[in-house]
C-alpha cells in the first residue's frame, strides 16, 4: 500500500482541526454565559467599575470564538477545494484561506490547526510561508487581522454590553431605568386609549345617533358579477423559485423565455391571397350566379316553396 500523499494529510488533519474548533466554541460560549451571569450579579450589587473591568474578558472571549468560526469557515473551503491543491503552486482561489491560517494558526490553542499550518508549510515552500507570516502581499484576511489585534475595547462597547446583560437578566441597570421603561409603556397604552376615544367619537353623530355607513353592502346580484382575486383557486403545482443572491449574481431575476411569434410570414400570406382568390373566381362561376347549394348562396324558405310548386306542376 502506497504511503499516504501530502495533500491526504492535510485533508484529515483539516477533518480534524474542524471537530477541534467546534469543540472549543462550545466550551468558551459555555464559559462566556457563566461570566454574563457573574456580571449581572455584579451590577445588581452595585459594583459597576469591577464590572466595567471584568466585561472586557467576555468581549475578548466572544471575539477569539469569532475568529474560532472564519478559521473553521477556510477549513471547510479547503476541504471542498482539496482537489486544487494537487498542484505545486498555490491557487489564486485559495491564498486568502491557506496565508490565513498560516498566520493565526499559532496565536491560537488548537494543536490539530497548527499540524495544518506545518503542511501548508511544508507544500508550499518557505517563501510562501514568510509571505503569509509576514503579511507582506495583504493577502491574510481583514477579519483575521481586527480579531487578533490586542486593544483595549471602545467604551461605547463595553456600555453596550453592560446594558444587554441587564437587560437579560432582569437588573435595574443603569438606575430607574425599569422606571422609565414602566413609564414610557403607560405613556403608549394611554396613547392608544385616547385614539379609541377618538374612533368611538367619529362613530357617533352630534344629535347622539352613529353615523350611517357611506356604502351600502352589495347585494347578490353585484357579488355574483364581481370579478374574483386573481390568486382565487387552485394553484398551479409548478412553481419557480427565484435563485438566491450570490456573488456571481447579485440581484438574480427569473428570465422566462419570450412568447413564440405565432404571425404568418410573408410567403404565407402571399398563398393565403392568391387561395382567396382563386375560390372567389371558381364561386362565381366567370360572372354568374349559381343557384345550387355548392359554391352559390344557400336558398331560403321561399325559394324552396317556389321550386316545390313549379315541380308539383309538372
Amino acid at each position: 500500500m502506497p504511503p499516504p500523499t501530502l495533500t491526504q494529510k492535510l485533508k484529515v488533519q483539516l477533518k480534524l482541526s474542524i471537530s477541534r474548533l467546534r469543540m472549543v466554541q462550545q466550551k468558551d460560549d459555555a464559559i462566556s454565559k457563566q461570566q454574563r451571569r457573574e456580571m449581572a450579579q455584579l451590577l445588581d450589587k452595585g459594583k459597576e467599575e469591577s464590572a466595567r473591568i471584568r466585561v472586557e474578558n467576555i468581549i475578548r472571549s466572544d471575539i477569539i470564538i469569532e475568529l474560532l468560526e472564519i478559521l473553521e469557515l477556510y477549513c471547510e473551503l479547503l476541504i471542498a477545494r482539496i482537489g486544487l491543491m494537487e498542484s505545486k503552486d498555490c491557487d489564486p482561489g485559495l491564498e486568502e484561506p491557506v496565508k490565513s491560517i498560516i498566520y493565526a494558526a499559532p496565536r491560537t490553542e488548537i494543536k490539530e490547526l497548527q499540524q495544518v499550518r506545518a503542511l501548508l508549510m511544508e507544500k508550499y515552500g518557505k517563501d510562501f510561508a514568510l509571505q503569509a507570516v509576514e503579511n507582506s502581499d495583504g493577502k491574510v484576511a481583514e477579519r483575521v487581522l481586527s480579531r487578533l489585534r490586542v486593544e483595549p475595547p471602545k467604551e461605547t462597547l463595553v456600555k453596550a454590553y453592560l446594558e444587554e446583560i441587564a437587560r437579560t437578566y432582569g437588573v435595574d441597570w443603569p438606575k430607574g431605568r425599569h422606571a422609565a421603561e414602566a413609564a414610557a409603556g403607560r405613556g403608549g397604552e394611554e396613547e392608544g386609549d385616547e385614539d379609541d376615544e377618538d374612533d368611538e367619537d367619529d362613530d357617533d353623530a352630534p344629535g347622539g345617533q352613529k353615523v350611517k355607513n357611506l356604502e351600502a353592502p352589495l347585494s347578490t346580484d353585484e357579488l355574483s358579477r364581481a370579478t374574483p382575486p386573481r390568486d382565487f383557486g387552485p394553484k398551479s403545482p409548478v412553481s419557480i423559485t427565484p435563485q438566491g443572491p450570490s456573488t456571481d449574481n447579485v440581484s438574480p431575476k427569473v428570465k422566462l423565455p419570450a412568447p413564440l411569434n405565432l404571425k404568418p410570414g410573408p410567403k404565407v400570406k402571399k398563398a393565403s391571397t392568391s387561395e382567396g382568390k382563386s375560390k372567389a373566381v371558381d364561386s362565381g362561376g366567370g360572372g354568374k350566379e349559381s343557384n345550387g347549394p355548392v359554391g352559390g348562396k344557400i336558398p331560403d324558405v321561399d325559394d324552396l316553396q317556389k321550386r316545390f310548386a313549379a315541380l308539383s306542376r309538372k
